[in-house]
């Protein structure tokens, strides 16, 4: 089937439009929120409790969020979230552009789109199976990291101008109209109705879930990983990297960084989208390697185009996991269960990521910011060593697509 088939979809346009624009906006705020905090008070401490209070709730709900998915319509909790997300976007603005931001309210108010996004995402990724028929769903995946990653790369380098130019405040207002946009967008999807399922309580789901989960080795020695991966890479990246840009390259070069990695994502879904290999899950971890390259260069030589070559190798590193990951993830997780281990594995993923936030600030004050920088890379070399000690990760087989057989020609002798 050509990549481009599921686009023949309404239902898939208006989700693929939705996310793409919600991508654009969101590209927008970690920079803009970024430079706010840092007007604001000039602390990375304060900027990772904002941007640390977001992750954290939206980490506690995201299992509530995956049980939710399925027993409500799932369009209609995206649109929910997304107007959530917009009204909680659209006061922060408000409170920067007028002068009446505190860290406080800016904490309060991240709880509260943390809380709308937990909400959508299980949703956003289990609603494609009705959307798209079996046999365009790894195209449809494609577009939808395509598409996401696209938009990020555009809207990095305009966040970058827009903060620069005209303040931080408008930034944020840019991400509260793109989440309005999204709700639009998701308001007009027309999903088929789901099969009757047997009711349960959501405790019983959840510990489903959880048996799934935890019965198979490579995924939670991956996810055990990634704690440390994704504590140590936001932290580095999204609080002490604005901190280095604000001394070195200045605020729109950094938005060309991120934009950079985001750059190198696309070019890496590409270049997944091809590879034919039976350690696709290994292949994919190993890659991972890269991502410490932006903060080991932020750290020992924090100068524009290092850091742009860092963002596309990471890019790269990235998307390849990325990819590996979901097909592994559909390949050996039964379809019926898939939601709920997607929600564990996402918990797990991320739990560590405002532990890394709030955390990165005070230990940078005490040991420097360039020694936090370099041992933050180094531990996530480690974290990345250690997934590769667990031989199921090494080894779990991908069942490669049986090549066509050419019908043997006739012999004339």
């Amino acid at each position: 089937m050509s990549v481009l088939a599921p686009l023949r979809l309404p239902a898939f346009r208006l989700l693929l439009t939705g996310r793409t624009v919600s991508a654009l906006g969101n590209a927008f705020a970690p920079i803009a929120l970024a430079f706010a905090v840092l007007d604001l008070t000039g602390s990375a401490t304060d900027l990772g409790l904002v941007v640390g209070a977001r992750m954290l709730v939206n980490v506690v709900f995201l299992l509530f969020g995956g049980a939710l998915a399925d027993r409500l319509p799932k369009h209609l909790l995206m649109v929910g979230s997304s107007v959530a997300a917009a009204l909680s976007q659209g006061v922060v603005a408000g409170l920067v552009l007028t002068g009446n931001a505190g860290v406080p309210l800016l904490i309060a108010l991240a709880a509260v789109n943390g809380m709308a996004g937990a909400l959508a995402l299980p949703a956003s990724s289990a609603i494609i199976p009705q959307l798209v028929p079996a046999d365009g769903r790894q195209q449809a995946n494609a577009l939808n990291r395509l598409c996401f990653n696209g938009a990020a790369l555009a809207g990095a380098p305009l966040a970058g101008i827009v903060v620069a130019s005209v303040g931080p405040g408008w930034g944020i207002a840019v991400d509260a109209a793109a989440f309005l946009t999204s709700a639009l967008c998701f308001a007009f999807l027309r999903v088929p109705r789901e099969g009757v399922r047997e009711r349960s309580n959501i405790l019983t789901d959840l510990r489903t879930g959880w048996s799934e989960f935890r019965s198979r080795t490579w995924l939670w020695v991956v996810v055990a990983g990634f704690c440390v991966l994704n504590a140590a890479w936001s932290g580095g990246l999204f609080i002490l990297g604005p901190v280095v840009a604000d001394q070195t390259i200045g605020r729109q070069a950094w938005g060309l960084v991120l934009a950079a990695e985001t750059a190198g994502m696309i070019v890496g879904a590409i270049v997944a989208m091809r590879l034919r290999m039976r350690r696709l899950l290994f292949f994919g971890v190993t890659c991972t390697a890269a991502m410490g390259l932006p903060l080991l260069v932020l750290g020992v030589r924090p100068h524009f185009w290092p850091l742009v070559v860092a963002g596309l190798v990471a890019g790269l590193g990235v998307e390849q996991f990325g990819v590996a990951w979901e097909t592994t993830m559909q390949e050996h997780v039964p379809g019926d269960v898939l939601a709920r281990v997607y929600s564990y594995d996402m918990v797990g993923s991320f739990l560590a990521i405002p532990v890394g936030q709030v955390a990165i600030g005070p230990v940078s004050d005490a040991i420097g910011i360039e020694a936090t920088l370099v041992g933050a890379a180094a531990l996530m070399l480690l974290a990345v060593l250690g997934m590769l000690t667990s031989r199921d990760v090494r080894h779990l087989r991908h069942k490669l697509p049986e090549p066509a057989v050419a019908p043997m020609e006739e012999s004339t002798a």
